[in-house]
C-alpha cells in the first residue's frame, strides 16, 4: 500500500520542490539552468512523466509532474537529482551534498487547485522580484509556451488553460488560495477541495497532513 506522496502514484498530478543544501545557491550561471533544463528533457525519454509547468530560482526550482504509473515519478527524479549532482560537482570540481535531501511532492486536485499551482510556480521570479513580468524570467515553463519551438516533454495541462494566461500569472494570487497552497507545501498536505483532499490523503497515507496543529483541546472535568 502507497504509504507517501513521494511514492508517486500513477494519474495524480504533484507540485514537486528541492532546495539547495543549506539554501545556497546551485544554478550560478546561465549553463547551469540550461542544463538542469536539458536534463528535464532526457528523463522524460527515460521514464514517461509529463511535465505541466516548472520554474528554476537560483536556489530552488519547482515541478509539475504528471505520472502515468505507480513509481514513474520517483525513478524519474531519482535519474535527474543524480546526473544534475553529478554534472555540478564535474563542473565545479567539487563534493558534498548539493540538494537539501530528497524532493518533496504534493498531490494537486485537477482543477482550480492545479491553475492555481501553475500561477504559483510560473510567478516565483516576479514575486521574488528577479524580473518585472513573469514571462521575462527565461528558465520557467511560462516563458518556453511563448516561444514558437517549445520542447516535446512540457505536455498539454489535463485542465482547460484560460485565456489570457499570462495576465493571470502576474496577478497576485488571492489571500485565500496563497494560504492554502503555503500550507500544502509547509505540511505536506494534497492540495483540493476537502473531500478530495481526505480521500488522496487516506490513499497516500497523508492522514496526519490534514489533522489540526498542535494538542487537541482538554475535555472539561465533570
Amino acid at each position: 500500500m502507497v504509504r507517501t506522496a513521494r511514492a508517486s502514484v500513477g494519474g495524480v498530478v504533484y507540485h514537486v520542490i528541492n532546495c539547495g543544501n543549506g539554501r545556497t545557491r546551485v544554478f550560478r550561471e546561465e549553463e547551469d539552468y540550461q542544463a538542469f533544463i536539458n536534463l528535464i528533457g532526457l528523463a522524460c525519454d527515460r521514464v514517461v512523466v509529463r511535465v505541466l509547468g516548472y520554474c528554476l530560482m537560483p536556489n530552488h526550482f519547482h515541478l509539475v509532474l504528471w505520472p502515468r504509473g505507480d513509481g514513474d515519478m520517483s525513478r524519474w527524479m531519482q535519474w535527474l537529482m543524480t546526473s544534475h549532482v553529478r554534472r555540478y560537482h564535474r563542473h565545479y570540481r567539487s563534493s558534498g551534498h548539493v540538494w537539501q535531501g530528497r524532493f518533496k511532492a504534493f498531490p494537486i486536485q485537477q482543477n482550480e487547485h492545479l491553475l492555481t499551482v501553475l500561477r504559483y510556480v510560473e510567478a516565483n521570479a516576479l514575486r521574488a522580484k528577479l524580473v518585472r513580468r513573469s514571462e521575462e524570467w527565461r528558465w520557467s515553463s511560462l516563458a518556453e509556451w511563448s516561444r514558437r519551438n517549445r520542447p516535446a516533454w512540457l505536455t498539454t495541462w489535463p485542465v482547460d488553460r484560460p485565456r489570457q494566461w499570462r495576465r493571470l500569472v502576474n496577478e497576485p494570487l488571492t489571500d485565500t488560495a496563497l494560504t492554502a497552497l503555503q500550507n500544502s507545501v509547509r505540511r505536506g498536505a494534497p492540495l483540493g477541495q476537502p473531500a478530495w483532499a481526505a480521500r488522496m490523503a487516506r490513499r497516500l497515507g497523508l492522514q496526519s497532513t490534514l489533522n489540526p496543529r498542535g494538542r487537541p483541546p482538554k475535555k472539561p472535568k465533570k
